[in-house]
């Protein structure tokens, strides 16, 4: 599967700093020292529903991770997936009366189109999980044979008890990822299974729903979790430095992920860090597919606002924030965005080098964006009020700020 073109990310002088960044696991900062490739895997869209703000708020988060490791001159090798068979797919393609080939093909591209707007980097492997069942079978089959997965009524699930560090990663206690569970697309109430929390490896051919040979597992389709373990291991392996998606995946997705990984391989941990970004709303509520409360990245740009002003209002709030959408959110971004074009407009300005360091210094600390922001509106009301006398500046101001933002002045 193709992702999108990727923007050009401008060169600055001097290098970034290292990445400290909030831990799921540990629920503490860490300091990510990659090597000279960093390895980032952030989980992909269900093709339904595409892109809301929601997404678009996720995505720059991570985002924003590569921009900080490319301008320390490191390579990044990011990884992402598409879930295009999963059950939430499948309902809405019946409900619409749609075949689900073509619902979630419809909507990768509409994914594709908006990131190319907003200027995130593309990942160098982009895997739909359709595509990935040729290595997801030999995964569960491995699983099965060394009693770490069971079958049930022709189900296979694996068995969190065959990691020792099971919940390390949400490190929630049993009854909540029970709660969590239920919401999140698992069965804690399914008879039979030998913990209530076991999740699904390899779901058997239903009838009427889409079905691939299984080998030994017999005709299927995988499971939700294994999907993303098979693709990271493939282009990533263990240790890598960055597991990342919103904060509703922390448990079960990336909790079970990792315990899936970690079977298999016998080390530990899946990923170095876990990095969850928060959930925004609208009207009071998380925005959710399941309650149509969605504003869609699409939809704004078909209003005529520019995608550099959708990306500016996701900035304006601290990716682990909860935040609400609103038309004042909007509304200062675009605002903003007017004022930095104007400030770079000038043939001069303030010396730039303070406020290149500045954003530079923000990112690195937790990927604090608002603060980033903060630092140019300064440069930005010093050029409007006083001008300067550095030639350069305003190019370098908007190198930078395209190179770490991903915003193009």
């Amino acid at each position: 599967m193709y992702a999108w073109p990727a923007s050009e990310v401008p060169a600055l002088p001097g290098s970034g700093r290292d990445l400290r960044i909030h831990d799921t696991s540990t629920d503490g900062r860490v300091t990510l020292e990659p090597g000279p490739v960093a390895r980032i895997y952030v989980c992909g869209i269900t093709p339904y529903d595409a892109t809301h703000m929601g997404h678009a708020a996720t995505y720059n988060a991570f985002d924003l991770v590569q921009r900080v490791w490319l301008d320390t001159k490191r390579q990044v090798q990011y990884v992402q997936n598409v879930t295009d068979v999963d059950d939430p797919l499948l309902e809405r393609a019946r409900r619409d009366g749609e075949d689900w080939v073509g619902l979630a093909e419809r909507e990768t591209a509409l994914f594709r189109e908006d990131m190319t707007a907003l200027r995130m980097l593309p990942p160098q492997h982009y895997i739909g999980a359709v595509e990935a069942i040729p290595g997801i079978v030999p995964l569960v089959e491995r699983l099965r044979d060394a009693g770490a997965a069971y079958e049930l009524d022709g189900d296979v699930y694996f068995s969190v008890a065959a990691d020792p560090h099971f919940g390390e990663v949400s490190r929630l206690d049993t009854e909540a990822m029970r709660l969590l569970s239920a919401e999140r697309g698992g069965d804690p109430d399914r008879p039979g299974k030998k913990n209530p929390l076991d999740p699904i490896l390899w779901l058997a051919a239903r009838p009427g729903e889409p079905s691939w040979d299984g080998g030994t597992l017999g005709p299927g389709r995988p499971g939700w979790h294994i999907e993303c373990v098979a693709i990271a291991l493939d282009h990533l392996g263990m240790g890598f430095d960055v597991q990342g998606g919103g904060s509703d995946l922390a448990f079960p997705h990336h909790e079970m992920g990792a315990s899936h990984a970690q079977a298999l391989t016998g080390e530990h941990p899946f990923a170095r860090a876990y990095v969850h970004a928060g959930m925004v709303g609208l009207g009071g509520e998380k925005m959710s597919k399941s309650k149509g409360n969605l504003v869609f990245v699409s939809t704004l740009r078909r209003e005529g606002v520019d995608p550099a002003a959708i990306r500016l209002a996701l900035l304006a709030h601290h990716y682990r924030s909860d935040w609400e959408w609103t038309d004042a959110v909007l509304q200062e971004a675009v605002e903003r965005l007017a004022r930095w074009r104007a400030a770079v407009s000038r043939p001069d300005g303030p010396p730039s080098d303070a406020v290149v360091e500045e954003i530079r210094e923000a990112l690195a600390d937790d990927l604090d964006a608002p603060a980033a922001l903060v630092a140019v509106d300064r440069w930005a009301a010093l050029q409007q009020s006083a001008g300067g006398t550095d030639e350069g500046a305003p190019g370098v101001v908007s190198r930078a700020v395209d190179a770490l933002l991903g915003v193009a002045l």
